[in-house]
C-alpha cells in the first residue's frame, strides 16, 4: 500500500458538486490529506500498518513547537483512494495502470485503512470509492510525504 500525506490547513472532496467529506479546521488546527492507493500483494495486515503509521507520523507541530502525530493532537484525516499512485511511467508517455489493484480487492482494503484509523481514535473522513472526485486542500509547509508499506 501507498499514502501520498499531506499536512493541510483546509481540505474537502466533492463528488458532482456534493460535499462527500471535509476536514472541520475551522478552529485553527491542521489535519492530514492522504491519498491511498493499493497494489496486487496488499492485504488487510498492511492496511493495518499502514493506518497506524497515517495516526502516528509526527507531521505535525504541538504547542512547544515540536514535531507530533495526528494521534497526539487528535487531528483529523482526509481519506481518498487513489489508484494513480500505482502509475509505471517507465515507457513512452501513457501510464500503465497494471500494478494498481482492481476496484473489488482495492475497494475493501482503503475501507479497512479508514475502520482500522477510526478503531485508532481518529476522526476520518472520505473521498468516495471509484467516483471522479475534485479535491480541493491548502497544504501548510508545504508538507507532504510518500509512504509505503
Amino acid at each position: 500500500m501507498r499514502a501520498v500525506v499531506q499536512r493541510v490547513s483546509s481540505a474537502s472532496v466533492t463528488v458532482d458538486g456534493e460535499t462527500v467529506g471535509r476536514l472541520d479546521l475551522s478552529d485553527g488546527r491542521l489535519g492530514l490529506v492522504a491519498l491511498v492507493g493499493v497494489t496486487h500483494d496488499d492485504d488487510a495486515a498492511k492496511a493495518a500498518k499502514l493506518a497506524d503509521k497515517l495516526w502516528r507520523i509526527r507531521i505535525l507541530e504541538g504547542d512547544d513547537g515540536r514535531e507530533v502525530s495526528a494521534a497526539d493532537l487528535d487531528a483529523p484525516i482526509l481519506v481518498i483512494s487513489q489508484f494513480t499512485l500505482y502509475a509505471n511511467t517507465d515507457k513512452g508517455r501513457r501510464p500503465s495502470w497494471n500494478a494498481a489493484a482492481p476496484g473489488p480487492v482495492a475497494e475493501p482494503l482503503v475501507d479497512a485503512v479508514v475502520d482500522e484509523l477510526r478503531a485508532l481514535g481518529a476522526t476520518v473522513e472520505t473521498g468516495r470509492f471509484g467516483a471522479h472526485m475534485h479535491v480541493d486542500l491548502v497544504n501548510d509547509g508545504p508538507v507532504t510525504l510518500v509512504l509505503d508499506v
